[in-house]
């Protein structure tokens, strides 16, 4: 489908781990992370390489299996396995933004089987009030101490550069998004989805100059390009790394338009902070926790239910599929506040839930045909 040059995000994809175990040999230091509420800036800005630790595969989980329990989620259980089998050799340690107990529970683990310099988790307040701000600014002073007890080296001009740095990236990115949602982008969803897993696993001064040069190409296409075919919809759910699924919603005739993941929206969405100079970067980065698109774990339904309602109407969606990892509490939790919104909007959804054992491929596509059927009739 696509007329864009995909294949340096595709390349770095593939050959994530091997690129980052380099890195690793070359000196610099790596920290992994679970989820997109953890602070990225800071510890890029104390001299780290923040990447995504990322689930996937389906191979037996047969040390993850002995440390956490069956109900714990397979994005989860699959990451703690790769790591208890040495194939994320190359971090330094993990930090962890405190989200849902699962997670937190899998870096205790982590911590107790995998020797590295840096194991913590950032507690994060829920509401947006006076008070919650002085913790998380206690909370992100503890933090900066914890890089600095691990060798790194964290001053306001660094976070203030990575600050930057990464609000370039979500700039670009929500261009994309844009261009999409628009019809205007010549990208698959395998394709685009590509493009954003490999921001997560490289070094973002990297990434940077490869996705301008994507969106310099994709605004320049964009006029005499028609993504229109298809029925649209949005991808609702936590993390989505198996492209496979993408291939099957592609196969069955879906265009999505706008999504709602952590491995997607969430972790671009606004507001800007790069046009605040001047201001307190701590501040700023607060700013950023509190008003991003929010995730089920740090959100009520009845708040999350109309932002999402409001997101998929205003891409056109007739539909909202929804990947969600099994016993993922948080999502599956929100489910019925969140439907119910969507329906009161006239727009279905469907839930596909994703199992430990990879993509069952027949058994998804029937139940995205079904439903694409239905709304597109």
């Amino acid at each position: 489908m696509t007329t864009l040059e995909i294949r340096p995000f595709a390349e770095v994809w593939r050959d994530h781990a091997d690129r980052l175990a380099l890195l690793a040999s070359s000196g610099r230091r790596i920290l992994g992370y679970l989820c997109t509420y953890t602070p990225v800036e800071m510890l890029h800005a104390a001299g780290f390489v923040p990447v995504r630790i990322l689930g996937g595969g389906t191979a037996a989980l047969s040390l993850a299996s002995t440390l956490a329990p069956a109900f714990v989620c397979p994005y989860l259980r699959q990451a703690l396995e790769k790591g208890l089998r040495g194939e994320y050799r190359y971090l330094s340690g993990v930090v962890q933004g405190y989200t849902c107990d699962g997670a937190c529970g899998v870096v205790n683990i982590w911590e107790l089987h995998v020797p590295g310099d840096l194991y913590h988790t950032v507690s994060l307040p829920y509401m947006d009030t006076r008070e919650a701000r002085r913790f998380l600014r206690a909370s992100l002073s503890e933090l900066a101490d914890k890089l600095e007890a691990a060798g790194g080296r964290i001053s306001e001009s660094s976070l203030e550069a990575s600050l930057g740095l990464y609000e370039e990236i979500r700039v670009l990115a929500r261009r994309l998004y844009e261009l999409r949602s628009r019809g205007c982008l010549a990208l698959s969803s395998v394709e685009f989805y590509t493009v954003v897993l490999a921001g997560l696993v490289t070094p973002p001064e990297e990434y940077l100059p490869m996705l301008r040069k994507l969106v310099s190409e994709a605004e320049a296409a964009g006029p005499h390009v028609s993504t229109g075919r298809g029925i649209p919809v949005l991808l609702s759910g936590s993390v989505v790394q198996d492209l496979e699924v993408l291939e099957v919603l592609d196969a069955c005739g879906a265009r999505v338009v706008a999504d709602d993941l952590c491995t997607g929206w969430r972790a671009f969405s606004p507001p800007a902070l790069g046009a605040e100079k001047g201001r307190d970067p701590v501040e700023r980065l607060m700013d950023r926790h509190f008003g991003r698109f929010p995730c089920p774990a740090r959100r009520k339904a009845q708040e999350r239910a109309p932002l999402l309602a409001d997101l998929a109407a205003g891409s056109g969606a007739k539909g909202v599929v929804f990947f969600v990892q099994k016993f993922c509490t948080p999502h599956l939790a929100d489910l019925p506040v969140v439907l119910e919104a969507l329906q009161s909007r006239g727009i279905r959804g469907v839930v596909v839930e994703l199992e430990e054992e990879g993509v069952n491929e027949g058994q998804i596509r029937t139940r995205l045909q079904t439903f694409l059927d239905m709304v597109g009739a």
